[in-house]
This record gives C-alpha cells, structure tokens and sequence, in this order.
C-alpha cells in the first residue's frame, strides 16, 4: 500500500482514537501482550530468518536486530507496564481570569507519530504501546534488515488492536524499506504530526535535515565517563565497566574514559581488568599508554569523537575537571554523561556545566532509559531541547490544549 495512503488511514485512526476511554485503550494494550506471549515461537522464526540474512553487518546491529525468548517476553511485559501507567490525557489545570472566563489547560494527544527506525524489532511494539496509551495512532517504517520481523510483528499487533475494539489502522507499518518510502514520509506535512528517527547518526541527519515535518531529534550516544581526582577507584572501575560492557551497541554505552591524572594509576588498571573479561579494545592518549602499555591503541582525534557500538573505548587522562568539561563540550553528543567524584562541589559543578539530557553523578549511564526512569518503555532518548528532551515517556507523546469557558465574554 503506498506510503500516503497508508498514513491517511493512520491519521483517520488517530482522530478516532483521541476519543477513546483509558479503560479501551488498556485493554487492546493488554490484547497486545498477549498476543507477543502467545505467537512467541512464530516471532523467533520469522526473526531468525533475518538474523540469518545479516550476516557481514557490524555486531552491534545483529545484536539490535536479534530476538531471544527474553528479549521477547520483555517486549510483552514492557507494554504490560505501559498499560499500568497513569494515563497524560486530559490531565492539566485551571484557573479563572478576573473577567470570568475559566480557562483549562489539558493535555492531549499529538494525533499521528511516524517513526523511521532501523534493526531494532523491538521498537514496532515499544512505540505501538506508547503511541496507544497516549492516544496516538502511529505510522511505522523499519529497515530492511528486519523486514520479516517487524511484518510479523506488527500484524500481530493489529490484530490484538482489532480484536480489542480499537481502529488496527492505530499502527500501520511501511512494508517497504526502499529509501524512497523514508522520503515519503518525511513529506507529509498536515498528515504526520511529528516524526522521530531512531537509528545511526547518518539516519538521524538525513531526517533532521530534509524533513517536512516537525522532527525530534534521537540523537546518537558518544557518552563519557569522568574519574575524577579522588575518587573511590573500585567503585569508578565497575561503572566503567558496566557502561561500557553490559550492552555496548546503545546509545547510553559509555564510549570515551576521562580519568584525571591524581587517580589515573589507581583506575586504569582496574577497569582494564574488568573489561579484558569483554576483550575491550583500549584506543588512548599517550599518558594512558604508559600506564597501561603498548596493549593499549593510539587514539586519534576521530576516536574520541566517534559512536563505537562495540566493544571499544577511547581513553584520555586529563589534567582537571575543567579539562574534562572541554573535551566533552567539544566531543559529546548531548545524550549521557556521568562524573564519579568524591567531591560534592565537583558533583554539582559537573552537572550545572556540562549540556547534555541525562547526567549523572556516580551512576553508569546505561540507566539513561525510560522504563529505569519510571516512564514505561520509551518511543527514544531525545537530544533535542524543544518538546521533548532525555527518554521520551507518555507526556512526551502529548501536547497543550486550552479550552476556555465563558458566559458571554467579548474583549473590548
């Protein structure tokens, strides 16, 4: 079905579904969850047949692109979650004018969400659940490395969607992965009310910049860990660690270690040893190297500025905390940074200066998701800083409306 024609049965959906009761919208959620459990068996094959045609693509995208019985029970109980949330809608406030008028302020759903992503299956039933439970219908264009998935996929939740009582156009799903169907999309202006783009930095770019339609920017991850000087080095090992190692192809995997040089020999060697247990490969600065040897790569400029998705870390030692502040004013990307200090003034310092979403003092930055922060499964981490910034939850897929009462009001 042309690309046009599918959004225009999505935008019909999306007027329906502004009307519909949380107790409907819950149930077809429900209806979906079931629905993943259920047919299991029949996503990891048709999955599998992807992962078996992916081969030659970097690691980090396979595992994107890959499903496991866990990861597919926590798509399911994701959108569980999603449906145990406090609905945004309508919620707001109200105050009255000293000329009577009562003016409300609600919020309400944005109407129909477009979403080009890439290798990540996961995301056909993430946003399916977000863009629902806000009262959303939404449009849907996965890369051509998931195709067989994320069809799958995505009829199956229509059809949990149908079964419930709502609209199955609340999800419609682009079945080609042509580029020309990414540009359709991006052309739709008066239909899509906001486009978001979820992958590389080359997809993001190329939305962001030829776009037609508001666009929230999912931004890429090139995320710092900042030891700072006396800091409690076992501690700093392990969130290095953990923020490099636990999952290194998201966007919230830590990709560059600044160490300042008073703690470089209590903290380099010690999450070396952590990471060699990963085979992390070292790309540092000279003062690095002579800590930890010629095992550890040169770094170049391009190092630190790049967006890994491996098991690679560039290292710098630096001289200060406001060294470390420049090298990720100059190198980060806005998403998730994060200083492990001792120091309450240096914590309160390094989280007023440094310009980014999410940053944290003494946590690893792989918590920067929306369901640990309390928001459900996310629709994406925005680096942009209007709408919507950090993961974007419920409240993020709704806007202002202002209704105001009167009893025969004009304006002199």
């Amino acid at each position: 079905m042309p690309v046009r024609e599918q959004a225009m049965r999505a935008k019909e959906a999306a007027r329906a579904m502004a009307s519909r009761s949380v107790t409907d919208i819950n149930g077809a959620l429900e209806a979906m969850s079931a629905a993943l459990m259920d047919n299991m068996d029949l996503a990891l094959e048709h999955n599998q047949k992807d992962v078996s045609q992916a081969r030659g693509l970097p690691s980090a995208m396979i595992d994107r692109l890959t499903l496991n019985r866990a990861r597919v029970t926590g798509m399911a109980e994701g959108i569980k979650k999603v449906a145990a949330l406090p609905s945004p809608v309508f919620t707001g406030t109200a105050w009255r004018r000293p000329n009577g008028l009562m003016i409300e302020k609600r919020r309400v759903p944005l109407g129909l969400i477009g979403v080009i992503y890439e290798s990540r299956p996961n995301v056909t039933a993430d946003v399916a659940a977000l863009c629902l439970k806000a009262g959303n219908a939404c449009l849907l264009r996965g890369g051509k490395e998931a195709l067989n998935t994320n069809l799958f996929l995505s009829g199956l939740l229509r059809a949990a969607i149908g079964k419930a009582g709502l609209p199955e156009d609340a999800l419609c799903f682009v079945d080609d992965p042509a580029r020309s169907s990414a540009e359709e999309m991006m052309r739709l202006h008066g239909v899509l009310d906001l486009l978001i783009p979820r992958g590389g930095a080359s997809l993001i770019r190329a939305v962001t910049e030829n776009s037609l339609v508001p666009v929230v920017e999912t931004g890429t991850g090139n995320c710092h860990i900042y030891a700072d000087a006396g800091c409690d080095a076992e501690m700093a090992a392990r969130i290095i660690a953990n923020a490099k190692c636990s999952r290194p192809s998201v966007c919230n995997a830590a990709e560059t270690l600044l160490v300042h040089g008073d703690c470089a020999q209590a903290v380099l060697p010690r999450a070396k040893a952590l990471m060699d247990a990963y085979g992390v490969e070292l790309r540092g600065c000279e003062k690095t190297r002579a800590i930890l040897g010629d095992c550890v790569l040169p770094a170049s400029d391009a190092d630190y500025g790049a967006e890994f998705l491996d098991y690679i870390m560039a290292v710098r030692v630096v001289g200060s905390m406001d060294e470390a502040v420049a090298h990720i004013t100059r190198y980060g990307s806005g998403h998730s940074e994060c200083i492990v200090t001792e120091s309450i003034d240096n914590a309160r310092g390094f989280t007023d200066r440094i310009d980014a979403a999410a940053v944290y003092v003494n946590a690893s930055t792989r918590f920067t998701d929306g369901e640990e922060f309390g928001l459900g499964a996310e629709i994406g981490i925005s680096t942009a800083k209007l709408h919507a910034r950090g993961p974007m939850g419920l409240e993020a897929l709704t806007c202002d409306k202002y209704v105001i009462y009167g009893q025969g009001q004009i304006r002199e």
